[in-house]
């Protein structure tokens, strides 16, 4: 595997794509051949994320698998102060709904080549970042703030991997106190809600005082049980004895001749009434 930062680049200062201003970074100082970040101010047509603020945000593109948020805050802050980094997969449009980070179910954070949002207090760091005209590649990983890369990244993504069960034990916890309470508003929301008219006059109308309501699948299945249930313990009923098998059949027989004998009578009468046309 090629150590970090010997991707073979074209000599020279890249060509940039369209819009987009050159950013040369190298791994370490030891390392010679540098990357190239692809930076331009993010804007969009409508303000639709206040998490990435237009005028102050940054979108840099080929950012190193092995590039962390910290390391990039600490890269781009020689620009200017850096508010927050954000490590994407890929670009993305619009205000998203985040989860709260959490150290056990967070998302699996990508593989390859990344993107990021880089926001800085002031649109003076933006700024400074596009027009950077330094041909000497700023420094990734220094010994006072290293980049784990190889064996030793493997090493402590292990390490971060086994878990804690007294941690997840209090993550857990938390997160059921805070849904408990979330439910508790809701139900406390719908109670006084209940049976008051809306705008229009409509009352909403809830299933309370029944029964919790059961998934559609779930109940259907219930019900099935109970009809098979009730099914084979009447059928049990009927055919414990043998003489009741047979009592039974006769039954059926004599209902049919009965029926059989009043069909005759009809026909005759009918026959008798000249109604009778059976062609």
């Amino acid at each position: 595997m090629a150590a970090p930062g010997k991707r073979h680049e074209r000599s020279g200062r890249a060509a940039a794509p369209l819009g987009f201003a050159v950013i040369p970074v190298k791994f370490s100082e030891k390392h010679q051949s540098p990357h190239y970040l692809y930076v331009k101010e993010h804007k969009v047509r409508e303000e639709k994320d206040h998490n990435r603020p237009q005028n102050n945000t940054l979108f840099v593109l080929n950012v190193p698998p092995y590039c962390t948020e910290e390391c990039l805050s600490r890269l781009f802050s020689g620009f200017g102060s850096v508010q927050s980094v954000e490590l994407c997969e890929k670009p993305t449009l619009g205000e998203k709904k985040k989860l709260p980070k959490t150290k056990f179910f967070g998302a699996k954070k990508p593989l390859g080549f990344q993107v990021a949002y880089v926001v800085f207090k002031s649109p003076a760091g933006v700024q400074a970042a596009k027009s950077v005209s330094t041909d000497e590649p700023l420094v990734l990983s220094s010994n006072k703030y290293p980049v784990l890369t190889g064996i030793q990244k493997w090493i402590a993504d292990y390490a971060a991997s086994i878990v804690n069960p007294v941690e997840l034990k209090t993550e857990v916890d938390t997160f059921m106190q805070a849904y408990d309470k979330k439910i508790a508003k809701e139900e406390e929301k719908a109670e006084k809600e209940d049976g008051v008219p809306d705008e229009e006059g409509w009352v909403k109308v809830t299933r309370k005082g029944r029964k919790p309501g059961l998934p559609r699948t779930e109940a259907a299945n219930l019900r099935a049980l109970e009809r098979e249930k009730r099914k084979r313990a009447r059928k049990e009923l009927l055919n414990f004895y043998a003489w009741q098998h047979h009592e039974t059949k006769r039954e059926h027989i004599a209902q049919l001749r009965k029926k059989f004998e009043e069909d005759k009578q009809k026909i005759a009468l009918m026959r008798a009434q000249r109604k009778f046309r059976p062609y």
